[in-house]
């Protein structure tokens, strides 16, 4: 979930959303931009170990961008102060990197990149462990991999956008646990956000039908407990209210005639 994804719409109303069907030429940059931002993620996630501070996952993410040739689509976006985000256990989304939090072993933080290279825009974030998770860190993180997962499974042309919402929500559900309504994945190409809003709640046969050519991210947001959640002062960080950990996948996803393909996922 790149930073400023917009609350979520009656998937209905997608029906009217102007959703940009990409070129041949414009797919293949799009590619690069996703892959430019899995690179820069799975070069934070080798770094990470109890002691490393949000700070540094910041800098080591600015570093390694620079070193591709591509810019952080994060930093300064409306006022963002960083280049990623990094949300740790109770943080939904949005958490900003800082010098004084210190990863510990048994936490989980959310790493979120957004790269643009060439005009376009990659956008991923995964959930990693520090360490031996406890039981219900564990099972948080994993219903909300298999929750992407399900997701992912669906997208296909011809599909429908709420057929998205409703596989995340039936997995969630069924695992005991909730899905945050209050952010959504979106369309990227040229533009971080762009149409349309990809509701991870909703339901099966309904919305804009999907068609080859479009993409979008898909970021389910998995809270153990409510899926109510808070702004903190800073008007970014997003914490669950209940105090209870939420854990977050994302993948940019294209869609083909035959299914979808994972932009961000490396071989």
């Amino acid at each position: 979930m790149s930073i400023g994804s917009e609350a979520p719409i009656d998937v209905m109303v997608a029906e009217k959303m102007a959703i940009e069907i990409l070129s041949p030429r414009e797919q293949v940059k799009l590619r690069r931009a996703a892959r430019c931002a899995a690179l820069t993620l799975a070069h934070v996630k080798s770094k990470l170990s109890a002691g490393v501070t949000t700070a540094e996952i910041d800098r080591w993410a600015r570093e390694h961008t620079k070193s591709s040739g591509a810019r952080p689509s994060q930093l300064g976006y409306k006022g963002f102060p960083a280049a990623v985000c990094t949300s740790r256990n109770a943080v939904v989304c949005h958490g900003i990197p800082r010098d004084d939090e210190v990863l510990g072993r048994g936490d989980i933080v959310n790493v979120d990149v957004t790269s643009e290279l060439d005009g376009f825009h990659g956008d991923l974030s995964e959930t990693i462990a520090i360490g031996a998770l406890s039981r219900e860190a564990a099972h948080g993180t994993d219903v909300s991999r298999r929750c992407l997962d399900a997701a992912i499974l669906v997208v296909r042309d011809g599909a429908r956008l709420g057929d998205i919402g409703a596989a995340i929500e039936a997995l969630a559900s069924r695992e005991g646990c909730s899905v945050v309504t209050d952010f959504d994945g979106h369309g990227i190409g040229r533009r971080m956000h762009m149409d349309p809003h990809v509701s991870h709640a909703g339901f099966a046969g309904t919305g804009a039908r999907l068609r080859a050519g479009m993409a979008f991210t898909i970021e389910p947001l998995i809270n153990l407990g409510s899926p109510a959640v808070r702004v903190l002062e800073d008007q970014w960080t997003v914490v669950t209210e209940d105090g209870s950990l939420s854990a977050q996948f994302e993948h940019t996803v294209l869609v083909t005639r035959e299914g979808c393909e994972v932009l961000t996922r490396l071989p």
